[in-house]
């Protein structure tokens, strides 16, 4: 079983690139603010929610990206720890939210302390109904997650094959395949987790 849901470009990116920024601090820390700028993004393609961007051009631009990323920034600032906890991240993001007049989107942290099963269905649920998943990666035993140490990313899809659970991670301007299990059991007492969407009925 496979489910990816449909991205974006910017120009020839895949989603945002925080090292777009020249500033240091978004350059190096912005990746909370900037998921949440993806996050927007793609509700605004792919599920109407057109108040969440600012812009209305058709073509996404870099220039107007970071313009974004910087409207996002005082509301996800990157600190010493960074955006370390999905209530960090969670507020900020409601608040930007609020700030919007947006009433419609609902967050729930999932942490990494949930066993595999229960994780997995969650993705499911989640790509199924159309959401991308904000997913924090704190300290992780496996070198192989080096590029997503205490990092913020999207899950944007995943396959079941030969026995694996992947997911489909963007970050960077780009995406790969991970092997989920590996991902989810980082090693380390102090856990990350997911940011599970949905719209209010």
């Amino acid at each position: 079983m496979k489910k990816e849901l449909e991205y974006f470009y910017i120009e020839d990116s895949y989603g945002g690139n925080q090292e777009w920024f020249t500033d240091f601090m978004m350059n190096r820390g912005g990746c909370g603010a900037l998921t949440a700028c993806d996050t927007c993004l793609y509700l605004h393609l792919h599920q109407g929610k057109k108040h969440l961007y600012p812009f209305q051009e058709e073509e996404l631009k870099k220039e107007q990206y970071i313009q974004f990323g910087e409207l996002m920034r005082p509301y996800l600032s990157p600190r010493k720890r960074g955006i370390d906890t999905l209530d960090l991240f969670m507020d900020g993001f409601r608040n930007y939210l609020r700030d919007i007049q947006d009433e419609e989107i609902l967050m729930k942290g999932f942490s990494g302390i949930h066993e595999m099963k229960e994780v997995k269905e969650k993705v499911r649920e989640q790509m199924e109904e159309g959401f991308p998943i904000p997913y924090l990666n704190l300290l992780h035993q496996n070198p192989i997650f080096e590029d997503y140490e205490w990092h913020w990313f999207l899950l944007t899809g995943y396959e079941e094959k030969e026995g694996k659970f992947l997911v489909k991670a963007v970050t960077y301007g780009k995406s790969e395949w991970l092997d989920f299990e590996e991902l989810w059991n980082s090693g380390h007492d102090e856990k990350g987790g997911m940011v599970l969407l949905t719209f209010r009925k």
